[in-house]
């Protein structure tokens, strides 16, 4: 089954801070599990904008993806021992509800992500090139598969407004 586009919204943020940690490539999230880096995250208040769930997300920094794992919080949150922080302007976002078979692959390919791209000229919207895209795990739209083994990830672009 291919990913399917179920819904597109539009959302919007103040200026956040994104805790997490950093990652060049090969961003790691088994090593999240392991050293239970979640758990210290949730024990800090956070933001609407995490919607019960975990955080991947990409920004270009001088020509180059950075990329992060963690979670949304207010910009004068203390950033815990061990993680790395990077502040954010306030950020509009179009989120792409995408439907597809659990541990699919194809929630992450680049055909993927221009479909969504061109499902924003559909709406009218306009990529705001070089920022913010996120992954949102969502608990439990991710996490529980529906009766026909599908779930829901959540994918936000920044739009221009």
């Amino acid at each position: 089954m291919e990913i399917q586009i179920l819904r597109v919204e539009q959302e919007s943020c103040p200026a956040t801070r994104f805790i997490g940690k950093r990652y060049a490539d090969n961003v790691n999230w088994e090593e999240w599990w392991s050293n239970n880096w979640f758990d210290v995250l949730e024990s800090i208040p956070s933001l609407p904008i995490n919607d019960n769930g975990y955080i991947g997300a990409v920004h270009i920094v001088d020509g180059v993806p950075e990329y992060w794992i963690g979670m949304f919080f207010s910009v004068d949150t203390d950033v815990p021992s061990g993680f790395e922080y990077i502040d954010i302007e306030p950020l509009n976002y179009a989120v792409f509800y995408l439907y597809g078979r659990e541990n699919s692959s194809e929630f992450y390919t680049m055909k993927t992500h221009d479909m969504c791209l061109e499902e924003l000229k559909v709406h009218n919207l306009k990529r705001k090139e070089d920022d913010w895209c996120f992954e949102r795990y969502n608990c439990p739209r991710f996490t529980t598969p529906d009766a026909n083994g599908n779930v829901i990830l959540d994918y936000a672009v920044s739009i221009e407004v």
